[in-house]
């Protein structure tokens, strides 16, 4: 039996899924954790994503029927995260995650350097923030000039993955839109602004090489690894996502996304004008706070996730729900990297069940307005697809449907990014393209149940 392989290696584990090459069946699926981290430093070694990935690997070779081979792998990783690697390919610096804000000095350095955020956006379709690569890198060089020195690559996440798996440093054109120096509309790398970081590096021998949609990046064994992408890209391909469909992802952050036939350049920073893993592109607004949000109050409650939401649900309507702005760890969207939550309009009286509400609601409100930011600069008429892990929330489904003048259908499959990933390594095995694969597969934006709305009172 032919299989594949798709990586997800998230902020918070690695999760493996091995599908049927010809139809897509899930054979196996398993998970190992990441290190716990928590803004405002958030670090990881490089390493224990490799450990956790040789885990889940293990795992889900011993899962598989006989006779069966993976014949392809593919890596999707967390967006934008910095990986410093002397010529050793040992880390100079534990890997920067996208939610580290010590770098958020750094994002406006940058923008002045460049004069305005529009120039930014003009040069590479964001603007610059905590999260992405560049301001990270600016960080680097300006705290530590003893592991400045020895850095020789800089890579992302799923390009560290890739490299222990075939030796080669690649990466993709979705995983490189975000890092903040390189361009969705040309296709190439702005060394110009790698060079107002340092303009004495020769940058061409520091960045991954970006390779195509369908290419290769090496081997592993006998195991054809495919180029891998983004987190957000991969979902996109996992869930089938067509252009006028939206998707909200509610994980460790929230997103809001869909796929375009030209690049985005917004201005205000709410909008990252991101390539996707196929040749398109993708305009994404992300939240920084979402399902975490939502196990925060029920760890202050405590309650597991089914209490939770029976608590949230049975305070649907009541008029007295405080309101609470869910910036635990800061902010992205609105760019505000130092903010903290906010409980407001609490009461005596108040109750567990409101305070369950409250947190859903707040999150529910974010990943609205962020839908909101992304209509401003992309057609989005079509459904509004829910994923992740926050989507298993019975009383967060309710909330949002309530709020959306938009369907919503819950995502027909549980791992979309792993999902995504497999599709990537089936082109490759296969010999197809994404949406043969995609068809094949009976992927499709949505595929899940519709979702009513509660009675839950927003204001």
């Amino acid at each position: 039996m032919p299989l594949v392989a798709g990586v997800d290696s998230s902020t918070q584990s690695t999760k493996v899924e091995i599908r049927d090459l010809d139809s897509g069946e899930v054979v196996a699926s398993t998970s190992s954790p990441h290190p716990t981290v928590t803004p405002p430093c958030s670090e990881q070694d490089p390493h224990s994503w490799w450990g956790a990935f040789e885990h889940a690997w293990q795992a889900a070779m011993s899962d598989l029927p006989d006779g069966s081979r993976v014949e392809a792998i593919s890596v999707a990783g967390q967006q934008h995260g910095m990986v410093a690697l002397d010529a050793d390919d040992r880390p100079v610096h534990p890997a920067k995650l996208w939610n580290d804000t010590e770098s958020a000095p750094d994002a406006g350095w940058l923008i002045a350097q460049l004069g305005s955020a529009e120039a930014w956006a003009d040069a590479v379709g964001s603007v610059p923030v905590a999260a992405f690569t560049a301001t990270k890198l600016s960080w680097l060089h300006r705290s530590l000039p003893a592991e400045w020195e020895r850095m020789a690559r800089v890579v992302l996440p799923h390009d560290y993955l890739t490299h222990r798996l075939t030796g080669a440093y690649t990466t993709d054109r979705g995983d490189a839109s975000g890092t903040g120096y390189w361009s969705p509309s040309t296709g190439e790398y702005r060394w110009d602004l790698l060079a107002v970081i340092d303009a004495e590096r020769d940058w061409s021998t520091v960045v991954p090489t970006v390779l195509g949609p369908l290419d290769v990046a090496g081997q592993w064994d006998d195991v054809a690894v495919a180029v891998g992408t983004g987190d957000n890209m991969a979902a996109a391909l996992g869930l089938g996502l067509a252009p006028g469909d939206a998707a909200l992802s509610v994980g460790t952050s929230g997103t809001a996304f869909t796929v375009a036939g030209s690049p985005t350049a917004d201005p205000s920073g709410a909008v990252a004008g991101f390539a996707d893993a196929t040749g398109r592109f993708l305009p994404l607004v992300c939240t920084s706070n979402a399902a975490k949000v939502l196990d925060a109050i029920a760890r202050l409650l405590g309650v597991d996730h089914a209490e939770f939401d029976r608590l949230a649900l049975a305070a649907a309507g009541d008029a007295d729900v405080p309101v609470l702005l869910p910036y635990f760890d800061g902010e992205r969207t609105p760019n505000r990297p130092d903010a903290t939550g906010l409980i407001g309009g609490l009461r005596s009286d108040v109750t567990r069940e409101q305070l369950a509400l409250a947190a859903v609601q707040g999150v529910a409100c974010g990943l609205v307005d962020a839908l909101d930011a992304l209509r401003a600069h992309a057609e989005v008429p079509g459904r509004v697809v829910l994923t992740g892990g926050g989507a298993k929330s019975s009383a967060l489904r309710a909330v949002l449907a309530g709020l959306l003048e938009q369907p919503l259908v819950l995502a027909g499959i549980d791992q979309a990014v792993a999902a995504g990933a497999a599709v990537q390594a089936a082109a490759v095995a296969g010999g197809d393209d994404h949406a043969a694969v995609q068809d094949r597969w009976g992927l499709g934006a949505g595929g899940g149940e519709s979702v009513r709305g509660a009675a839950a009172r927003v204001e």
